[in-house]
């Protein structure tokens, strides 16, 4: 930050207009924020690639249904057979589950083949909020099934229901992520600090450029039509809070720092913007950066996270690097109470632990990053036991949900796929061939299939019942089945969807979006990499350290998942959310680390630089750390394995990166390579050569003064 601008922020009155606009700007975006769930859209369109074969079927097939039906199965089960009694309990309830609000269809009882089960099935509409209300509805649904059952096991199953959990998965994922994170993170400051008042003020900051991004994001998605779903949402608010205080963190360390080297509070807040705000800056538009990669995504929940992701940023940089040093100066040196920084006092950082690990370092560098990058290297072969291939409906949770129970009911009675057809659309005259086409599908049950369209319509919709679970790997090789069949009818434009079809789709949207989006990714880091330390070899090799650190992270993730908490998969995306989050935000720490590095190598030579570096911000990088991995940690409260999962390898990822790969690879490596890291740049030729030998002995800042 230039040094004019960073005197300007923490000027003697300018901070008092500075900490007004900030607190009247957050105060309005977070009245606007309130109101982010009513824009966001959680229908199967807001998930799915708009040019998968299942989108296009969605988009075809408006004529015959809206797109917000969805259906639902409620069933009737009793083991020793089904009653006279019971068919007409049956009968009575689809009469009154045609008059629940939403509720545009109604069919059966149908029976069972077995003589044990009856199904009803009702067609729910979703509103414009997406399924915010299923829950409601289902609720409606069970209450008339359930009434007088007469020892009848009643059971609500199909799409409706297992959206309808999903919905009560995600309720209040706003407010519920950000009370742990918030509880999270305030022991954590408390524990570093032991400074009440600084962890209360950090948070605050951190909690108002939550509720500021969450405005921004409510202002895009209602005016610019940004797409913004209950996932996005919900990692906005960790996603923000935890960079947001971790770039708090950053600049209040150089502050401190400077506050024994200062005596006026103002001068040394000016210094401390002026020294650390451009490897803020750099940091944050690496991630925002990076996650506008998104962009380039098939699936539309991956690519809208992107922009959401890249505004919730955009404000922890302005809440942090503005609000937050205007703040500090106005409330003066007792917010570190009772550990004051006093003028003229040693800085705690030259003699501390990581100073001592830096001098242990030191005694022999390579073997010290070669040792760490084998152990890297062997922790990720547990990635063999990620099966990231998708996950079934009962996978999808970490406790049993009530539709995953009643599917399972289900498929002992009826065809698997009951409930959630596939659906075909084509061209009118081309219905008959398209049905016997689809009737002769190893997998689709012959006699369900039905021309659903009227009569001599130009557009022609049909369905048919899948025989295997809709959630199942035969399901999905039974849609690929039927929609080589149907493209075969000459004339038809045939094309395959439905619920099986869409989730297919997008298992294999996001397998191919992980091959294009990682590439690009670790090509844009190299770049601002190698923009920012004006090199190409530091560049590389921190790459390299990104890609182990991940791998590594990944490994560890992957044996946890299966052997800890019993797992059985990861969500196909889940391999480029965790790369996103991990690199973007892991970034920070090498931009931290290694723009100090660079800035005490042009003083005292890049060996004794790499000390001075590491004594400096070890301390910080590790709470900054801990802080992140603790932001992420609090997914693990939604009973939702695919964020739980995120939350967990973020996590690790992020204090492995932290305590591991920057404090020792990185330095290890600089120490090796010494001023060759730095190649081609001048640095690279000119390092100080007095400056090469490292004393041993003495701290980073004695050595310095040799």
């Amino acid at each position: 930050m230039n040094r004019s601008i960073a005197g300007w922020v923490t000027h003697r009155w300018a901070k008092w207009v500075v900490m007004a606009l900030g607190l009247l700007t957050i105060f309005v975006l977070a009245s606007l924020g309130a109101k982010l769930t009513s824009v966001q859209d959680n229908d199967a369109a807001s998930w799915l690639p708009g040019d998968a074969e299942s989108t296009k079927v969605i988009e075809r097939s408006k004529a015959f249904s809206d797109p917000n039906d969805i259906p639902g199965v409620v069933l009737y089960v009793r083991d020793s057979g089904i009653t006279p009694a019971d068919v007409a309990k049956a009968k009575a309830d689809a009469a009154q589950i045609k008059g629940v609000d939403s509720v545009t269809e109604v069919t059966g009882p149908i029976p069972a083949d077995d003589g044990k089960a009856l199904q009803v099935l009702a067609t729910v509409r979703m509103s414009s909020d997406g399924w915010e209300d299923l829950p409601d509805r289902v609720d409606d649904i069970r209450a008339i099934a359930d009434r007088d059952a007469g020892g009848l096991d009643v059971r609500i199953a199909g799409p409706a229901a297992l959206g309808a959990d999903q919905a009560e998965s995600f309720a209040g994922i706003d407010g519920i992520l950000l009370l742990a994170a918030v509880a999270i993170v305030f022991i954590i400051l408390l524990v570093t600090y032991r400074s009440l008042q600084l962890a209360i003020l950090f948070l605050l900051c951190g909690v108002g450029a939550v509720f500021s991004a969450q405005g921004l994001v409510y202002l895009l998605a209602k005016h610019a039509d940004l797409t913004v779903n209950a996932q996005s949402a919900g990692i906005l608010s960790v996603l923000v809070l935890g960079a947001g205080v971790d770039y708090a963190l950053l600049l209040v360390a150089r502050y401190r720092e400077e506050l024994h080297h200062y005596e006026d509070r103002h001068e040394a807040m000016a210094h401390a913007l002026h020294r650390a705000a451009p490897a803020i800056l750099a940091s944050g538009a690496t991630v925002i950066i990076g996650l506008l990669c998104l962009l380039f995504a098939q699936m539309n929940s991956t690519s809208s996270l992107g922009p959401v992701g890249a505004v919730g940023i955009a404000c922890a940089l302005l809440v942090m690097m503005l609000l937050l040093p205007a703040l500090l100066v106005i409330l003066g040196r007792w917010i570190f109470w009772p550990f004051v920084p006093r003028f003229g006092d040693p800085v705690k950082s030259e003699t501390g632990i990581w100073a001592r690990v830096g001098r242990q370092i030191a005694k022999a560098p390579r073997a010290v990053w070669v040792t760490t990058t084998l152990i890297l290297v062997a922790l990720s072969f547990g990635v063999v036991q990620l099966d990231a291939n998708g996950l079934t409906n009962e996978q999808q949770f970490t406790k049993e949900q009530p539709s995953v129970l009643a599917e399972r009911e289900l498929a002992k009675h009826f065809p698997g796929g009951a409930g959630s057809p596939v659906a075909v659309i084509a061209e009118g005259s081309s219905a008959d061939a398209v049905k016997d086409a689809l009737s002769g599908v190893e997998g689709i049950d012959a006699s369900s299939v039905q021309v659903k369209s009227p009569a001599g319509s130009p557009v022609a919709y049909l369905e048919g019942t899948l025989t295997s679970a809709p959630d199942s790997a035969d399901a999905f090789a039974t849609v690929d089945r039927a929609r080589d069949a149907v493209h075969d009818v000459a004339g038809a434009d045939a094309l395959v969807g439905g619920n099986t079809a869409v989730n297919k789709d997008i298992q294999a949207a996001s397998s191919a979006d992980n091959r294009l989006i990682i590439p690009i990714v670790l090509v844009v880091v190299l770049l601002i990499l190698a923009a920012l330390l004006r090199s190409i070899a530091a560049p590389l090799i921190l790459l390299v350290t990104v890609v182990v650190s991940f791998a590594a992270a990944m490994g560890i993730s992957a044996l946890t998942f299966r052997h800890v908490f019993g797992f059985e998969g990861t969500d196909s995306s889940f391999p480029l959310f965790a790369f996103v989050f991990l690199v973007a935000l892991g970034i920070d720490y090498n931009i931290f680390l290694m723009t100090r590095v660079r800035e005490e190598a042009l003083k005292h030579g890049t060996r004794r630089g790499a000390l001075i570096g590491l004594a400096a911000t070890g301390g910080v990088i590790t709470s900054a750390g801990f802080v992140l991995a603790g932001t992420f940690t609090a997914l693990a409260t939604l009973p939702v394995v695919f964020l739980a999962e995120l939350g967990f390898a973020v996590a690790v990822g992020v204090l492995l990166d932290t305590i591991i790969v920057r404090s020792v690879l990185v330095t290890a490596l600089n120490l090796d390579f010494g001023r060759h890291i730095w190649w081609p740049s001048a640095l690279g030729r000119t390092d100080g050569q007095a400056h090469e030998e490292v004393d041993r002995t003495s701290t980073p800042r004695e050595a310095a003064r040799t």
